[in-house]
């Protein structure tokens, strides 16, 4: 019986020897499992729930090094075939891994590259803010808001100004490679921001530009010195043209009203606090000059007649 066994399945009968005793040691594996998990829950039951999943974790782990050194030592005596089966397994688990390797292979880049260092305000795999951390496979990012004209993009959040959120988000490291990365403060620590006024046709536009020149110039006189500095550091290494650090303001005409847009130097951790102490001065020299800011209104010029009809009704 037993040769037969062997002739109809075409296999030697060392192949046939080392099959039962594969099939005999994964049943033997899975018994000693499912009694270690039985314990296991015996001894762990009422326990928190995190220890006993980091228990099962333990287990999971033990029995997949047991089961592979078993298979190993029962297929392969022959150092030759044993090179041959490495090599297999290595190129599965090189397939199976790839997230996990390029994202090991991406935190060498980082290193090596000059993408961003801890520190940095980035925005990386969707996420915006200050890189607090640098793993081998993930990088972990204090997120910050976004302004107004970012809102739309994913994912949304509800702070309305490049401000923390709150929310500590990892992003693995393979994300280099596949979407750019932004990086506020690496070699260029500021950013062009802008301020956009509405005046009415009919008030004193020019003397609004006056005030939001020198409200802007006021407030980013030690920026222009520091930022044309790290210009000139830039341009050593990059083909760049020339910027303007000076504010200046752009006219836009629309149908309601002359949109003045000043546009000026800051730099990012602090654009919050500026925008604000600038907003404070403008309106109240706008307020001083008689000069408002405009607004959507309608004006109703008349009404069509009504008729009005009562009538009685009988006693």
């Amino acid at each position: 019986m037993y040769h037969r066994i062997i002739d109809l399945v075409s296999i030697s009968s060392e192949s046939f020897h080392r099959l039962i005793l594969t099939f005999s040691f994964l049943i033997a594996l899975g018994l000693f499992r499912l009694i270690v998990e039985l314990i296991g829950r015996f001894v762990l039951r009422g326990q928190h729930e995190r220890m006993r999943f980091w228990l099962w974790q333990v287990i999971s782990m033990i029995s997949a090094v047991v089961l592979v050194l078993g298979i190993v030592s029962i297929w392969f005596e022959d150092p030759r075939r044993l090179t041959t089966a490495v090599g297999l397994v290595t190129a599965g688990v090189a397939f199976a891994l790839q997230k996990v390797i390029t994202a090991f292979a991406g935190y060498f880049v980082i290193l090596r590259g000059r993408n961003f260092t801890i520190g940095d305000r980035i925005a990386m795999g969707g996420v915006r803010g200050d890189v607090m951390a640098l793993g081998f496979m993930q990088t972990t990012i204090m997120e910050m808001g976004q302004s107004p004209p970012e809102q739309e993009d994913a994912p949304s959040v509800w702070i309305k100004s490049r401000q923390y959120t709150g929310r500590i988000v990892t992003v693995t490291n393979d994300k280099i490679f596949e979407q750019p990365v932004y990086n506020y403060t690496r070699e260029f620590p500021f950013i062009w921001e802008e301020m956009t006024l509405p005046i009415a046709y009919k008030d004193n536009y020019k003397r609004a530009e006056e005030i939001l020149l020198e409200v802007a110039e006021r407030h980013t006189q030690k920026m222009i010195e520091l930022a044309g500095e790290a210009l000139v550091e830039m341009k050593e290494h990059y083909y760049m043209h020339p910027s303007v650090m000076k504010p200046k303001v752009y006219y836009r005409l629309t149908d309601n009203w002359i949109e003045l847009a000043v546009r000026f130097i800051t730099t990012t951790p602090g654009t919050r606090r500026m925008k604000d102490a600038m907003s404070r001065e403008i309106l109240a020299a706008l307020e001083a000059a008689n000069i408002g800011v405009a607004s959507s209104t309608y004006d109703i010029v008349g009404f069509p007649p009504v008729r009005l009809q009562l009538e009685r009704k009988p006693k």
